[in-house]
């Protein structure tokens, strides 16, 4: 299959098997422009319909891609933790070495600035980093190492919203009574976890 920009008329044969089964965003090696791209015969099949939770309304389509398991998501989560944890760490020791020159070091005043790192620099640099790629593009850096992506039930792109959504009120509530919400992933037929299921998305196999 050849595919080709939109932009500068570029193409580039590929072999079908190497193809992602979800649309992704693919940038052009000549002129460097995103396009997206979303392959019909592959990622648009759906599956048998799944009814909602037993009220006898119209039923949902799930899609037919291959979900990806609890092991595979915990790897790409422990490679994102790893990522943040850094990130989290340099971003303090600057914030640290700024508070050093502005305050001069006296005691009182160091303690205040430190309370508020504590308090602020992990959860606005957590929430920025995963609400940031999942909304962009369906993939943090573990998931795009480990090749899984976050995608709508319809197969649509998540978008920041809905990223907002699950990774915040999604993951706090999958997170409660010894974080069963994520265990469900192992379980669930649709590999959802309770935070997927808030947010509508799945995690697939690319």
């Amino acid at each position: 299959m050849t595919l080709t920009c939109p932009h500068c008329g570029y193409g580039r044969d590929t072999a079908p098997e190497r193809l992602p089964r979800v649309p992704v965003l693919v940038t052009c090696p000549r002129c460097r422009q995103q396009f997206r791209f979303a392959p019909r015969a592959r990622a648009m099949t759906v599956a048998a319909e799944v009814p909602w939770a037993g009220d006898g309304r119209s039923a949902a389509r799930a899609p037919a891609w291959p979900k990806a398991g609890f092991w595979v998501r915990l790897v790409a989560a422990l490679v994102d933790w790893v990522l943040v944890t850094g990130l989290e760490t340099i971003l303090s020791l600057l914030l640290f070495a700024a508070a050093m020159l502005i305050t001069g070091g006296r005691g009182s005043d160091m303690q205040a600035v430190q309370a508020m790192m504590a308090w602020s620099v992990g959860p606005i640099l957590g929430v920025a980093y995963y609400v940031g790629f999942i909304g962009y593009c369906g993939q943090t850096p573990g998931k795009m190492a480990i090749r899984v992506k976050v995608v709508r039930s319809d197969g649509e792109p998540v978008g920041y919203g809905r990223a907002l959504l699950r990774e915040t009120l999604g993951k706090f509530l999958s997170g409660l009574i010894l974080g069963i919400g994520y265990l469900m992933i192992a379980f669930d037929e649709q590999k959802q976890g309770l935070h997927d299921k808030i947010a509508d998305t799945y995690v697939v196999k690319l």
